[in-house]
């Protein structure tokens, strides 16, 4: 079934192909490492009765099968009869060219070890983003200075040298916006955290996009109705959504499609650093007909200094990433050309504050 054998054996990452009725179909040496299982044993075998997860994944993995869509599982615990359970990351995907086999790609989260990295150096992580704001506080004052001068200097000039001047305001003012954006990584006030309707959030920024930064995008929205509250900060989570529809809007061309869409996902669930698990079962998506991240740095595009634009900072989907965490939620990001879909995760406004659902 798999095109090119060497290719399927060479896969680093345990993965399964599993047929119409859940069975697999075949297994890569990894997987059949990972779960302590022969290939002998994992074939026809159904997938549930040698894959054991810790999430009920049947409903969401039937959705997506039937819909010929990826789904994402975070931090779920992976085992089999053969072996422990493992913190992993699994991704099932439709095999392209197919019309009902899907593949199950199985990851070690590394989630547990950056917050054992992170307890560790925390002290010297908060002493950097400190030293960082001191900065990008100094070093503004100064570029105030120059840019002040540059336009006091063009009023007496003309032709090239105005040209120079102007190149100068410019650019100061490039950097400016660029100090601002560190700085807000400094910024280590908690959420002010309090029931909030996202679809309000998501209309908001539809609309300030729509006579702005996106006017030659067309935005569909595809809402769920029934979508209960979540618990965050509105500000910084308005925030996000207008920096991940400026993302989109850039990658666009005029008359690209964006899509704004929300849907209930009760199987998701999130490891917090004290070992407990947090349901985040309200998803946003927010999809653009664009050409896609450059591989290259698909997978690092959620860390500072890293952009796929020309003159990007890098960093607008770090402090997408930052704050989403900081409201206790999980973003991530699924690339292709001609679609790509940024999926935020986020928990449910606890039953006191107004929760129809009864969960926190």
């Amino acid at each position: 079934m798999i095109g090119d054998p060497n290719l399927w054996n060479s896969l680093p990452v345990p993965t399964l192909l599993i047929d119409r009725d859940d069975r697999v179909a075949e297994s890569n040496p990894a997987a059949e490492s990972f779960l302590n299982l022969s290939s002998k044993a994992l074939a026809g075998a159904h997938v549930w009765d040698k894959v054991m997860v810790d999430a009920p994944l049947e409903g969401p993995y039937g959705r997506a099968k039937a819909n010929r869509t990826s789904l994402f599982v975070n931090d779920v615990d992976v085992g089999s009869g053969e072996r422990p359970p493992m913190e992993c990351n699994i991704q099932f995907a439709p095999l392209q060219g197919t019309e009902d086999l899907m593949l199950m790609m199985i990851s070690p989260s590394e989630i547990a070890h950056r917050m054992t990295q992170n307890a560790t150096s925390g002290r010297a992580a908060k002493s950097a983003i400190g030293m960082a704001e001191m900065l990008a506080h100094e070093i503004k004052n100064p570029l105030a200075g120059i840019a002040g001068a540059a336009q006091l200097l063009s009023m007496s000039l003309s032709g090239s040298d105005l040209e120079l001047t102007d190149l100068m305001v410019e650019e100061t003012r490039r950097i400016v916006k660029l100090l601002e954006q560190v700085e807000q990584f400094g910024n280590l006030r908690p959420p002010a955290a309090r029931a909030v309707n996202i679809h309000d959030l998501l209309d908001r920024a539809r609309q300030s996009a729509s006579v702005g930064f996106g006017a030659h995008m067309t935005f569909v929205e595809q809402y769920d109705p029934s979508l209960p509250q979540t618990w965050g900060d509105a500000d910084q989570l308005q925030q996000v959504f207008l920096n991940l529809l400026k993302n989109a809007s850039e990658a666009g061309e005029e008359g690209g499609i964006i899509r704004l869409k929300t849907y209930y996902e009760p199987a998701l669930r999130l490891r917090r650093a004290d070992g407990s698990r947090a349901r985040l079962p309200l998803q946003i998506e927010i999809i653009d007909d664009g050409p896609g991240l450059p591989p290259e740095i698909a997978a690092d595009v959620f860390e500072p200094f890293v952009s796929g634009r020309e003159n990007g900072t890098g960093l607008g989907l770090a402090l997408v990433s930052k704050l989403i965490a900081d409201n206790g939620g999980w973003i991530s990001v699924d690339s292709a050309p001609g679609r790509t879909v940024f999926r935020i995760s986020l928990p449910l406004a606890p039953k006191e504050a107004g929760d129809a659902t009864g969960e926190s």
